[in-house]
């Protein structure tokens, strides 16, 4: 993640939350030639002061992501009850396992952050500030997330189960889904329920679903990263 150089570091961080609304669909399993990121509608959106890494639309909507030494990410907006999230990912090329507890040299392949319009139970005055300055530069065209869980391809596999996140003002929890050292070049199907994980990572009950965002961040080593999500979707647990 970026390193800011700011007066006001949370708020700063929760500006990486602002961008552009995309679009989640399905891929086929063997990587095409790419498309427009656009046509098929998604956006990207950068960090501030990084190399932005070359994301790809692909025939029947998915995404892959190269780069060295970069970092951004494709973002969309989406409203609903905190249900199950489910995709596929793989990693051709990353990042060597990093600390994601610190901030500087926590490089990782893939995120996939999901945002919510609630904040956790004990947000602190300071934070909703942080949150509130942040949101004063976005604008009125954006509602920022007031809380977020990240999953993460990426760091030792030794994390806790949820750690807070060294950006976000301490709004964003994260979860290792696969490490840095998981066998490359396969598929892994993934379903999380964001209503049980939110209760375990904030406390409380949880808040509507209001952003999704699929990231890379290999700028601290930097590392080459070739990578891909597919068939991300929302739906019941049951």
């Amino acid at each position: 993640m970026p390193r800011l150089a700011t007066a006001a570091p949370g708020a700063a961080a929760l500006l990486l939350l602002a961008a552009p609304p995309a679009a989640w669909a399905t891929s086929g399993g063997v990587r095409p030639a790419a498309g427009s990121l656009e046509a098929a509608g998604w956006h990207h959106a950068e960090w501030p002061g990084l190399p932005p890494a070359r994301f790809r639309s692909l025939p029947g909507g998915g995404v892959s992501v190269q780069g060295e030494g970069q970092a951004s990410f494709v973002w969309r907006r989406v409203e609903g009850p905190p249900v199950c999230l489910s995709w596929r990912w793989r990693v051709d090329v990353g990042p060597p396992p990093t600390d994601l507890t610190r901030r500087g040299g926590d490089d990782k392949a893939l995120s996939i952050a999901v945002g919510f319009a609630g904040w956790p139970p004990d947000a602190s005055v300071w934070q909703r500030t942080q949150h509130r300055l942040a949101q004063a530069r976005v604008g009125n065209g954006r509602t920022l997330p007031r809380s977020v869980l990240m999953y993460v391809w990426g760091g030792t596999g030794r994390e806790p189960a949820f750690f807070a996140t060294p950006y976000l003002a301490g709004l964003g929890r994260m979860r290792v889904l696969r490490p840095a050292d998981a066998p490359r070049g396969r598929w892994f199907p993934e379903r999380v329920d964001l209503a049980a994980d939110w209760r375990a990572a904030f406390g409380g009950e949880p808040p509507p679903v209001e952003e999704i965002a699929v990231g890379t961040d290999v700028d601290d080593t930097a590392s080459r990263v070739d990578a891909a999500v597919e068939a991300p979707a929302l739906a019941p647990c049951g």
